[in-house]
């Protein structure tokens, strides 16, 4: 970019009274200089998914993209929105390197370079194997949003999901009457967002993005892959408007750093918190939370008591063997449940608790068996953080002591921290 302009096109957004924020550049702006900088302004009065791109010469097709999603309403029903699944191509070579060669092609007749691979919100594996697929994961019985973005530069590229129909209800930034198929061709630029049914045997399949030969595209490298995984024990779902998250026992260790607590992180800002910390934000004050806590099968079965730190809970319910999301209306208690601040999940089973993010911090929940919570057996909820205050100067004072006694400490940390 050093040596490049640039420009920022909001694709598919109207611009109504604000044309100079269309990005275009030589039409509607001058490029941005190396080192420049400029704001874009405009009102959004459309809502679905789109994308933004460089509009300076082929240098989008480098990776300067991005997904764009305006919240709306939907034609229709779903409970889980993936967010924006991006599928391109990808080249070697870079862009300005396709593009000329391509113009070159063009004096002689022939097409364009094929491209080296196809990205599945942004990963494949390549020829020599390297790379990686990625997974989605879905609970079996539930609908799930996905909004389908083409950012290629040269490439049509068809999409589908084995055993799976997509359900189109929005066509860009256009709803439609829902539709079903199974597969759908994006044309370069062109979004679709469609629902799936997860309501295949649980098991893996293979989400497949293929570069359309009959539209004269090509592509050196097969199909573009990615997995999409049916599962009934890991996955966030949306029930009554509140969230409902499953949290498999086991399956994340927290592992939490002395030196650098979570308040730390909120008091300068910075919120790259490390995986380990297990940390689920809660940002919006005032709402009914659910969590189903499951253990998943094949652990040793074991009870564990669930408790939660800032909060007592309503206890919804609990059982043995694997919660059906399905069966939650007549299952769970939502007349007459306990409060507890502490419950038990039965070995092998499942607990389902609620609670109102009515007190902002960062709040551990964890299984109280201290050898459990030691080995990582917990997670953490940062909660209404914009209304944290400021740990202040005693707590700066005793974390920099810390860090001065812990260079030369005996006993360095070997489990959660817990």
């Amino acid at each position: 970019m050093q040596d490049n302009g640039t420009s920022i096109h909001w694709h598919g957004i109207r611009q109504l009274g604000s044309n100079t924020a269309d990005g275009v550049n030589g039409i509607t702006e001058c490029p941005l200089a190396p080192g420049d900088t400029r704001t874009y302004t405009f009102l959004c009065t459309q809502f679905g998914t789109s994308w933004y791109h460089s509009h300076y010469s082929a240098q989008y097709g480098d990776g300067a993209v991005g997904a764009i999603i305006i919240d709306g309403p939907a034609s229709s029903n779903y409970d889980i929105d993936l967010g924006s699944y991006i599928v391109n191509e990808w080249y070697y070579p870079t862009s300005y390197q396709i593009n000329y060669a391509a113009s070159v092609n063009l004096q002689t007749g022939s097409p364009p370079p094929n491209a080296d691979n196809i990205l599945v919100s942004g990963t494949n594996k390549n020829t020599a194997g390297g790379g990686k697929y990625g997974v989605v994961t879905m609970t079996k019985g539930k609908k799930y949003r996905l909004r389908l973005i083409n950012t290629s530069a040269d490439n049509f590229i068809r999409v589908s999901l084995d055993n799976h129909n997509f359900t189109v209800m929005t066509a860009d930034f256009i709803p439609i009457k829902p539709y079903t198929t199974q597969w759908v061709l994006l044309a370069i630029g062109q979004r679709y967002d469609v629902v799936i049914n997860a309501n295949q045997a649980v098991g893996n399949y293979w989400f497949r993005a293929n570069t359309a030969a009959d539209c004269a595209s090509g592509n050196n490298h097969g199909t573009g892959l990615s997995i999409f995984t049916v599962d009934i024990t890991k996955e966030q779902v949306v029930t009554n408007g509140a969230n409902l998250v499953v949290w498999g026992i086991n399956t994340t260790s927290i592992n939490i750093q002395w030196d650098n607590p979570t308040l730390s992180y909120v008091a300068s800002g910075n919120t790259s918190y490390p995986t380990v910390y297990n940390l689920i934000e809660l940002p919006t004050a005032g709402i009914w939370t659910y969590w189903v806590i499951q253990e998943v099968p094949g652990t040793p079965p074991i009870p564990h008591p669930i408790h939660l730190h800032g909060h007592d809970f309503f206890v919804l319910g609990a059982g043995a063997g694997t919660f059906d999301p399905t069966t939650y209306t007549t299952t769970l208690n939502f007349a007459t449940p306990p409060r507890r601040d502490t419950a038990i999940m039965p070995g092998g089973g499942w607990l389902v608790i609620a609670f109102n993010t009515n007190n902002p911090g960062a709040w551990l929940m964890h299984c109280h068996i201290a050898w459990h919570v030691s080995e990582g057996l917990g997670v953490q909820f940062l909660e209404s953080k914009s209304s944290i205050p400021n740990p202040g100067a005693d707590y700066t004072r005793v974390c920099n002591n810390w860090k001065t006694y812990e260079k030369t400490m005996a006993y360095p940390k070997s489990d959660s921290g817990l």
